[in-house]
């Protein structure tokens, strides 16, 4: 028994599954190191597969090679501009932690992290952790994985990205990328800059206290404990960035 397909059919699927390695390479919370290359390789064969159809339909049964390199090159530029904006987006809740890190103190632990290869003071490095297990868990991934399968019906591999609206979107993303750090954060932020100037003021009354000295460990607890209070409201705010983050997406593919 032999199995033949047509040579658009093989080319359609390449440059899809070549589209979608792009993207879960730069997308959280696939981009991590956590998800070993193999798997991310049948994974982006996988998202391909059932687009087959709409993914064959428009090529050329005579590509050259030269042809073929180009799409492929496009098709990763598309793909990793996909990933890109829901990335910038999603890295918010990290931005808050490092947001926190810098306001508690907590800066000074400022270690490399060998999973993103970057470095992550410590709140970052767990808000991070806490928005990749809120990804799965709270169903968000399949929002996001929903979003870029759509860009295979709205920009086939025989079309081009519109660089002009992409451009804005990646503005639009940073932006709202600082906007959505600063609302998660900006509760526990006001309270330690509070903790802060009370210092000051019981410094600038008392000299000999060195309140700064003494106030050091008590707003690491304090901030600990604002931590803790605030981790009910953070699955909220992390379902909010993906659904911007999809929605990010739907608008660089004009859908």
């Amino acid at each position: 028994m032999s199995l033949t397909l047509p040579l658009a059919t093989i080319i359609g699927l390449l440059l899809g599954s070549i589209r979608a390695a792009a993207w879960l390479a730069t997308c959280p919370p696939f981009s991590g190191r956590g998800l070993p290359p193999t798997a991310k390789g049948l994974l982006s064969v996988a998202i391909a597969l059932p687009f087959t159809e709409e993914l064959s339909r428009g090529m050329a049964e005579g590509i050259t090679t030269a042809g073929l390199i180009t799409d492929a090159v496009e098709q990763i530029v598309v793909g990793a501009a996909l990933g890109f904006c829901t990335n910038l987006l999603v890295t918010a809740v990290q931005a808050a932690g490092s947001i926190i890190d810098l306001f508690g103190g907590f800066s000074v632990a400022f270690a490399f992290d060998p999973l993103s290869y970057t470095g992550n003071a410590v709140m970052g490095r767990f808000y991070n952790l806490l928005a990749t297990a809120l990804l799965f868990t709270t169903g968000a991934y399949q929002s996001i994985v929903a979003g870029f399968a759509r860009s295979y019906r709205a920009l086939p591999p025989t079309g081009s990205l519109s660089l002009e609206r992409l451009d804005r979107i990646l503005v639009n993303g940073l932006s709202e990328m600082f906007i959505a750090a600063l609302q998660i954060s900006g509760p526990i932020v006001a309270v330690l800059f509070l903790t802060d100037l009370a210092l000051g003021l019981l410094t600038k009354v008392s000299p000999q206290l060195n309140a700064f000295g003494l106030g050091f460990p008590a707003k690491i607890m304090l901030t600990l404990i604002l931590v803790g209070m605030g981790m009910k409201f953070i699955p909220a705010a992390v379902e909010r960035v993906a659904e911007k983050a999809v929605a990010a997406v739907l608008e660089v593919l004009g859908s």
